[in-house]
């Protein structure tokens, strides 16, 4: 049996298979468990073998969506088949945030019923959590894995890719796609005042008021990537971005002789399906006409033989990306927040094609920064082509890259997450001491209130 010192805490995180949901909430969350607190995390099926090799215990969904493996076929938000971006959004609104907020409710009811814990910490994507806690008294964080899905007062709406606004035409726009992100939120509704009601608890006029329950939401991405104001609300604060080893990333040897010195340049796209083998064949073709090192990693969704590869590609299922990125001039990637973050921290400039989802904004950030370049999926082989050369070819991507990758570094390193959970899991800390309302004004822009 395992013993814990006397300020041992218990905490329970919640999250989902989506790729690079998981394993920023798995570094936290073993470095608490190394400290002697007593940890687990309510995840799918699929994340078993990696949350128990992080040292803590796993516990699945019963209720709730819980997906087997992450093979295409069990993916819950095909969002690779819409035509409309907002429809993702909707798909992922109806599917996992609130749809099925009942279901994760329960789940988290039965499991602290089963054995209580100090301190819950919720996804951004599970309205259904904050609702068992807040019918429990329960006290509860958020931790996002990315930048904020939800609005922040100036900080610009996730969507196509917004850069900061520079003038009064572009942040009235904004403030019209913050109307349009939070209205698109609120088609979780019914579903989600369904749960509340099964709970005892009172509607709510909006689905960021769900959210609204957890005192503190930390932003797990650094403050310097992101297009942070001088000033947040108080209850959002930067913890860094939370970026560790992935227990399922195979070993990789180069297939190339140490005497090959052509460039390497390491292609790293989504761990979920995104239909993206097109977008990874025209890589494959650009980089065959250039005088450079492929290596793909295919996250266990893409198969070798959908593509065709020459000598100068290395297809492999995973790899160690730390090492990889490393070993590599540039990074080419979809825009994940966790690529991005590693890539930062390897100080690699970025060609980014994004997919959907966060991605968009992802390269949106990392385009004004300098640090790299933007296509779009359809982008053709010829125009992948000249992107690499521009990348290769001009130092500017690479100092910008590392000016930022050192930032991004040291706030990785410096994160105050583990001290603030530990702080707030202190049974004499109030549940609500730093309670967040949201206050909606008429055009429906979100204010933190104290």
């Amino acid at each position: 049996m395992t013993s814990h010192p006397a300020h041992s805490r218990s905490f329970l995180f919640t999250t989902f298979e989506a790729g690079g949901v998981v394993a920023p909430v798995l570094v936290i969350a073993a470095k608490l468990a190394r400290r002697g607190h007593r940890v687990r995390v309510m995840s799918d099926e699929a994340n078993r073998s990696e949350i128990e090799a992080a040292g803590v215990s796993f516990v699945p969904w019963m209720h709730a969506p819980c997906r087997a493996d992450r093979s295409r076929q069990t993916e819950i938000v095909n969002d690779w088949d819409v035509t409309v971006p907002t429809d993702g959004l909707l798909m992922m609104i109806h599917k996992i945030m609130c749809g099925p907020a009942l279901a994760y409710a329960r789940d988290l009811v039965e499991e602290l019923r089963r054995e209580p814990v100090d301190l819950v910490v919720g996804s951004d994507f599970l309205a259904g959590v904050f609702t068992a806690c807040e019918s429990l008294g329960q006290k509860t964080v958020l931790l996002t894995s990315q930048i904020s899905l939800y609005p922040v007062p100036g900080i610009p709406p996730l969507g196509p890719g917004f850069r900061p606004a520079r003038s009064d035409e572009e942040r009235a726009f904004h403030a019209e796609a913050t109307c349009g992100l939070t209205g698109l939120l609120d088609q979780g509704l019914p579903s989600l005042n369904a749960a509340r009601a099964a709970l005892g608890l009172r509607p709510l006029a909006h689905v960021l008021e769900q959210f609204a329950y957890a005192p503190v939401h930390f932003l797990g991405t650094s403050r310097a990537f992101d297009f942070a104001p001088d000033s947040l609300p108080g209850h959002i604060r930067y913890v860094g971005p939370q970026v560790g080893p992935v227990a399922w990333a195979q070993p990789w040897r180069s297939p190339w002789p140490p005497t090959d010195t052509r460039p390497q340049i390491a292609v790293a796209f989504s761990t979920t399906f995104q239909n993206h083998a097109g977008v990874l064949q025209r890589i494959i073709d650009a980089g065959e006409r250039l005088p450079i090192r492929l290596v793909v990693t295919l996250g266990g969704t893409i198969e070798p033989e959908e593509l065709r590869a020459g000598t100068g590609t290395a297809l492999v299922h995973s790899a160690p990306h730390d090492a990889l990125m490393a070993a590599s001039a540039l990074v080419v990637t979809h825009g994940g927040h966790g690529t991005v973050m590693r890539a930062l921290l390897q100080k690699k400039p970025m060609l980014v094609i994004p997919l959907g989802r966060d991605q968009n904004d992802n390269a949106a950030r990392i385009v004004e920064r300098g640090a790299g370049l933007v296509l779009t999926p359809a982008a053709t082989v010829a125009e992948i082509e000249q992107a690499l050369k521009e990348l290769l070819g001009d130092d500017r991507y690479r100092s910008a890259a590392a000016r930022l990758g050192a930032r991004v570094a040291a706030e990785a390193e410096n994160s105050p997450l583990a001290d603030e959970l530990e702080a707030l899991a202190n049974p004499t800390s109030p549940a609500r001491a730093r309670r967040a309302s949201v206050a909606w004004t008429r055009d429906h822009r979100i204010q933190a209130v104290g």
